[in-house]
């Protein structure tokens, strides 16, 4: 992992996930692609600003350039590469040419943003993110002084098209030294027997079997609560879930996983494009 980009509209909840994409850019003596996307619609400005004799693209762009300057005098971020990029775009839907325009391996985000004028920068953007990258994009919800993953519950229905984010999931856990939890859960409508579940899990995971990994086979009533219990009951640092972009988070089984999920959890949600 060399490249994470952090997209920020210079909240509190980005100012967290930067926090966290620092400790994981020292760890992996990567760069951070700090992002800044402009989304104000360009006759609001006039309203919000004495400097009508600038054309609006060029006034909000200087803007954002002046928070990025205070935001890099901060200590947590001393002797990391840090660069500065501005969209002036419409939308997240673009951003998969973002990522391949500058190779990025990791998006780290902060769970929504702010109220008022600063919501009119980036606001809510995680789920078009979530729904749109190719990349891993991991979702941080709260402070975390220290980023330790310990204990990564990666939740999968263990169908063939999975795969390829499992080996994703798998390859994370090694990295932070974690134990992956591989979960299933069962609900009513989507009834199997124990053992087909963890017969299904070892078929899953026998062409890249990590080893440090505990397969749980979990009741609830939605995949969303038995994913949130489980967590809950382990105590988990990250939840690792399937996204098939457009269509939603994980769909597991004939169903599909709430964008709730990111939403809800209190704990770090990292995402695998499928």
């Amino acid at each position: 992992m060399k490249k994470i980009l952090v997209p920020t509209d210079f909240s509190e909840e980005a100012e967290n996930a930067l926090k966290v994409a620092a400790q994981i850019a020292r760890d992996y003596n990567a760069e951070i692609y700090l992002m800044h996307m402009l989304e104000l619609p360009l006759h609001q400005v006039d309203a919000l600003s004495s400097h009508s004799e600038l054309p609006e693209a060029m006034f909000f762009m200087k803007l954002a350039h002046k928070r990025f300057e205070n935001v890099m005098q901060e200590d947590y971020l001393n002797g990391i590469t840090v660069h500065e990029t501005v969209e002036f775009k419409k939308g997240f839907s673009n951003i998969k040419e973002i990522c391949n325009d500058h190779s990025i391996d990791m998006i780290v985000m902060g769970s929504h943003g702010a109220d008022g004028f600063k919501e009119m920068f980036i606001g809510s953007n995680t789920e078009k993110v979530v729904r749109n990258s190719h990349v891993p994009v991991l979702v941080i919800k709260n402070k975390h002084q220290n980023f330790q993953v310990d204990n990564f519950v990666f939740a999968s229905d263990f169908n063939k098209d999975n795969r390829e984010t499992y080996k994703q999931a798998a390859k994370l856990a090694e990295s932070f030294d974690a134990k992956l939890h591989l979960l299933l859960v069962i609900t009513a409508s989507n009834f199997i027997t124990t053992a087909q579940a963890n017969e299904r899990i070892k078929e899953f995971t026998r062409d890249y079997n990590y080893k440090n990994n505990s397969i749980n086979i979990y009741n609830d009533e939605t995949v969303e609560e038995g994913i949130l219990n489980f967590s809950k009951s382990i105590n988990a640092d990250l939840i690792g879930i399937s996204t098939h972009g457009r269509q939603g988070i994980a769909h597991f089984f004939n169903g599909s996983i709430s964008e709730d999920l990111v939403n809800h959890a209190n704990r770090p949600v990292i995402t695998f494009k499928i």
